[in-house]
């Protein structure tokens, strides 16, 4: 039935009137001056991205020449969460996309296996370059590495006749990154690896970039070749930021494969005493360390830190790549003695040469940077998932002869599948994730994702913690990771917060660890247990002593997260502060025990699971620390 005709009339009349009152009188608008957004002044880091500052494609020499078919194009892709089938054939791809990549292939003779793939004209001039190109090709890659590994060793590069050789690898490096750097999604920084090993023993570095293809272009990575010494390279880097208005950082590998190298009183070459120009420099180009990887677990020894039941994690303390390990050599190799040792050179020098802020990151030689112990892809194409005895018990050190006769092999059950980079920044962009490591505000962990933050000051109260403006308040009143306090007569307070990765496990604990320097020059630590779940009791110490408990079924590698809390937040007041006394103050976040990588593989491929390592771990976090200066 049709609508009688009076009916729309009244609608369409009523519609005017209001339209018509509407401009009459229009609703009033704020003050042209009012903001009633908060939001458009806040310039404060606001999240916090996940990625890798350490993986190594086809293009260096000690993957390609073992099987790694896979470049930089196929690693970028891998990171922003594409299925890619690795060198073995197995289909790869990781949970959640990284949000950013540092591709740090070794400066060595850069791009040398794919050079020989494509039997490059100018690789086949040179009489060495054809005879490992032809090894190769006979399928003999042991006795091409084998005459590459003497040169590197020997710092006489064999291809150092052949003009444009690197340079031309190099641009190939950078224009991967410029292809897949997605300003705001996903970020490529340009990088490589320094690779000095004085006898051995491991001084890497990764260099990293802030800028794009344009101005990386105009160098040439500095290689082990032309210096084993890391003031060269920060030598090198000054020239890099003079010559073309870049700016430019190293991260040390964790020093455990060092023999005592790392975190040395005396320089590489000269041998002088650390001086205050050293410690100024290193503090200048090498603002953060990298405490956790494949290759164990950089935070602490169990020698070095006898009251931290923790502190055995991942502990590869046996020796470098050229020699076995003498106990003395521990106290320069870890971060937390490093720390330590930094408040000493602060107060000596006026300089503190250890001032780092602590990241994680993989040092895969696979092209797939895999962090998650069910998703483990091995150091190397060689020991990528499969039954094959190689992927438990092939050496990562140990094959060339301890002067002593030692033994100091480590095997490929003992790698780590560590870890990643917690950058707390604005935008996912190389600007702005360079910048936050450049100043320290970053986080390490060994290969989970759980968001961590923590500020410092004098005025923080209890009451902050469930502030709704928690991050701004926390910038306004105090420091974040990686800052710095001045002097005060107040004992600085803490505010932590800790989220455990939604796809993860539950957290155990969040702890303070302390280092200072007394009166009379002797360095000290102490942990502080400041926020525990299910309930369990801090006492008087600051310590927890009942553990969290272990729902791991080894045989099954299950777990559960029926203990352990999703959330954890403290306050935490410093109850034994001297205002006078030099000191740091970091974060170590734990979960509850989980499946360790090894326990996964003997599941999953019905093996024996080695029996030197333990059925579960404990995931962890490690942020920047907080640095008191009086």
């Amino acid at each position: 039935m049709m609508a009688p005709n009076w009916l729309g009339t009244c609608f369409i009349a009523m519609t005017i009137a209001a339209w018509s009152h509407a401009q009459d009188a229009p609703p009033a608008s704020p003050n042209p001056d009012t903001k009633y957004s908060p939001y458009p002044e806040q310039n404060f880091p606001n999240r916090v991205f996940f990625g890798d500052t350490h993986l190594h494609t086809s293009y260096s020499t000690d993957a390609g020449m073992f099987g790694n078919t896979l470049g930089p194009d196929a690693a970028y892709r891998f990171a922003k969460g594409e299925t890619v089938t690795s060198s073995t054939g197995v289909p790869a791809r990781l949970h959640r996309p990284l949000d950013f990549l540092v591709v740090a292939d070794h400066a060595e003779n850069l791009g040398l296996a794919p050079l020989i793939e494509e039997s490059d004209k100018r690789l086949l001039a040179s009489e060495w370059g054809k005879q490992v190109h032809d090894l190769v090709k006979a399928g003999k890659p042991d006795e091409a590495y084998a005459m590459w590994g003497s040169a590197v060793s020997e710092r006489k590069d064999p291809l150092t006749d052949i003009d444009g050789l690197v340079e031309s690898m190099w641009h190939r490096i950078t224009k991967a990154a410029e292809a897949h750097n997605n300003p705001g999604l996903f970020t490529a920084l340009i990088g490589f690896e320094w690779t000095s090993s004085p006898d051995g023993s491991n001084l890497h570095r990764n260099v990293v970039f802030r800028d794009d293809k344009a101005r990386a272009d105009q160098v040439i990575p500095l290689s082990a070749y032309d210096s084993e010494d890391p003031e060269d390279l920060w030598r090198w880097m000054a020239n890099y930021e003079e010559k073309v208005g870049g700016r430019v950082l190293a991260i040390p590998h964790n020093g455990n494969l060092s023999n005592g190298l790392m975190f040395d009183s005396v320089t590489l070459t000269g041998k002088q005493p650390l001086d205050r120009d050293y410690a100024e420099r290193r503090r200048r180009w090498e603002p953060l360390y990298e405490v956790t990887q494949i290759k164990g677990d950089g935070e602490t020894h169990p020698l070095l830190s006898p009251n931290d039941e923790f502190a055995d994690f991942e502990t590869w303390d046996k020796g470098s790549f050229g020699a076995a390990k003498e106990r003395d050599m521990l106290p320069r190799e870890y971060a937390r003695e490093a720390l330590k040792q930094g408040l000493a050179y602060q107060e000596k020098l006026g300089a503190n040469p250890y001032r780092f802020g602590m990241i994680g990151s993989t040092d895969s030689h696979t092209s797939l940077a895999t962090t998650g112990e069910d998703n483990f892809f091995g150091k190397a194409t060689a020991m990528e998932p499969s039954s094959d005895e190689i992927r438990f018990e092939e050496r990562i050190t140990g094959y060339l002869p301890d002067p002593q006769g030692r033994d100091y092999a480590i095997r490929h059950y003992q790698a780590s599948a560590s870890g990643l980079a917690a950058v707390w920044a604005r935008e996912n962009t190389r600007e702005a994730l360079w910048d936050a490591m450049a100043r320290r505000e970053v986080y390490a962990t060994t290969g989970t994702r759980p968001i961590v933050r923590v500020f410092g000051g004098f005025e923080f109260t209890k009451d902050d913690l469930v502030r709704s403006d928690f991050a701004r308040h926390g910038y306004e009143k105090g420091v974040p990771m990686g800052g710095e306090l001045e002097r005060s007569d107040k004992a600085p307070t803490f505010l932590v917060r800790a989220m455990r990765d939604p796809d993860g496990a539950n957290l155990d604990r969040i702890q303070v660890v302390k280092g200072w320097l007394d009166a009379g020059g002797k360095t000290h630590e102490r942990i502080y247990d400041i926020a525990v779940s299910d309930g369990r009791k801090i006492g008087a110490d600051g310590r927890a002593k009942k553990k969290v408990g272990n729902t791991v079924d080894v045989g099954n590698a299950t777990y559960t997260n029926a203990i352990g809390a999703p959330f954890l937040q403290a306050w935490w007041k410093d109850p034994d502060f001297d205002g006078t006394q030099n000191a740091f103050y970091y974060v170590r976040v734990l979960e509850i025990p989980t499946p360790r990588w090894t326990t996964y593989d003997a599941r999953f491929f019905g093996l024996k699971r080695p029996e030197d390592v333990p059925g579960s771990i404990q995931e962890r976090a490690y942020t920047s620390p907080i640095w008191y200066t009086p």
